[in-house]
């Protein structure tokens, strides 16, 4: 496997938080709303129980996470402002 370039490196960064950033706003609405059981939320979120929990917990960037956090907030009402530069 090849090391990545700067460049690379800098898109990963930037996605890693923007991810973060989303998981931190859901994870507030939801705390907001009282869910806190895995099912209570999965329920929310229109997934299974297991699914939420991995894509609100997971330490691994899996392809489409970033779409799928960004529709759920959407789902959820959560606003997330695309003005951030790290947007």
């Amino acid at each position: 496997m090849k090391p990545l370039t700067a460049e690379e490196r800098r898109t990963q960064t930037i996605g890693w938080l923007k991810i973060i950033r989303l998981r931190v706003a859901i994870g507030g609405e939801l705390d907001d709303r009282g869910l806190k059981a895995p099912p209570e939320v999965g329920e929310a979120l229109g997934l299974e129980a297991a699914e939420a929990q991995v894509l609100l917990t997971s330490k691994q960037w899996r392809d489409g996470d970033l779409e799928r956090l960004r529709m759920l907030a959407e789902r959820l009402g959560v606003a997330v402002s695309e003005e951030d530069p790290w947007w």
